[in-house]
């Protein structure tokens, strides 16, 4: 029987994949032409063999990768490792999905070998960053560990506070997921760990990433952030208390092009759907905003709270990448 865990780790990683490849038909569809395409549910079936995905799923691979590779979890240990992989993905052939600027430029700073907190986008919170951080919460670390990760690995190409937080945040929410937590508790346990972490500055793990002009402490710098992250949670807990009106989830949380509101539409989704995994994913795609981002993140969530039986089974050998997410889901010493 397979274990548990291991059922959790792979249905997020797969769901990842899953929704991104839902959702890179649609990204930059208007909602009336999903509706044509797809019907009035939205995409639910995976196109062509493989099904492709976006550089969502490739950077989320790459963090997977440098984490499984790395000889310890440290900053010196997984920094270098995380460069590596980033410029591994930045000169790929594959990499002709639309990628992200800002993982772009600073991609073009970090080939240079200029240290990571210059060669970051500062003002960019982009979801690039937290949308590619799920693999850290698959990782059986104390909490710090799982922050630290978190926040470098979204700090090497988006420097901005909030992307940082709402990389943690979607980090915690899949290790909360696959620990056992009910989807429906999390916008609760996600804003109370906003709270508990609004002054907290990582040193360790960011350096002077917080040093530029008017801001005074790294304090001060990361609250920024968190607080970004605490009204988006306030927003999707208040869309929670109404019923679902069947509309698009961006006029609730945001378009998802940035962290934070990636993190809260997703999530949003996945808690309308939370009985109905594929439909998750489906509602994210059918989005005027940032689609595929949208439905990685909700098949993320919606996996590592079911496994991989919230999946049609014949997904797994039509979606590309299988076997590099079926490996770094498989435990290893």
């Amino acid at each position: 029987m397979i274990d548990s865990s291991l059922r959790r780790a792979s249905g997020s990683l797969f769901g990842l994949a899953y929704g991104d490849a839902l959702g890179r038909p649609t990204e930059f569809l208007t909602i009336a032409e999903i509706h044509r395409r797809y019907g009035p549910s939205g995409p639910r079936e995976l196109e062509g063999d493989p099904a492709l995905v976006t550089d969502d799923t490739q950077m989320a691979l790459a963090v997977g990768w440098a984490l499984h590779e790395a000889p310890a979890l440290t900053p010196e240990a997984v920094e270098p490792l995380l460069r590596q992989r980033f410029l591994a993905w930045a000169i790929s052939p594959d990499n002709n999905r639309a990628p992200g600027m800002t993982c772009l430029r600073a991609c073009g700073e970090l080939s240079r070998g200029v240290r990571w907190q210059e060669a970051t986008v500062a003002d960019s919170k982009g979801c690039g960053a937290n949308m590619r951080g799920t693999p850290v919460g698959l990782l059986p670390v104390d909490l710090d560990t799982l922050a630290g990760l978190a926040q470098l690995q979204a700090g090497l190409t988006h420097g901005h506070p909030t992307g940082l937080a709402a990389s943690e945040l979607t980090a915690y929410a899949v290790r909360l997921l696959r620990e056992g937590a009910e989807l429906a508790e999390l916008p609760g346990l996600l804003t109370d760990r906003a709270r508990e972490q609004r002054r907290v500055y990582r040193a360790d793990w960011l350096g002077d990433l917080w040093q530029r002009p008017g801001v005074d402490s790294p304090q001060e710098f990361i609250a920024l952030g968190w607080d970004e992250c605490l009204a988006v949670l306030d927003r999707l807990t208040a869309t929670l208390t109404r019923p679902d009106d069947g509309g698009d989830p961006c006029r609730r949380t945001g378009e998802g092009w940035i962290a934070e509101e990636a993190l809260a539409t997703a999530l949003l989704c996945a808690l309308w759907h939370a009985d109905d995994p594929v439909a998750a994913l489906a509602r994210g795609a059918t989005t005027a905003g940032d689609s595929d981002s949208i439905a990685a993140l909700a098949g993320a969530f919606v996996g590592a709270a079911h496994g991989m039986p919230a999946w049609p089974p014949t997904w797994s050998a039509q979606i590309e990448y299988a076997d590099q997410l079926t490996a770094l889901a498989t435990p290893h010493d």
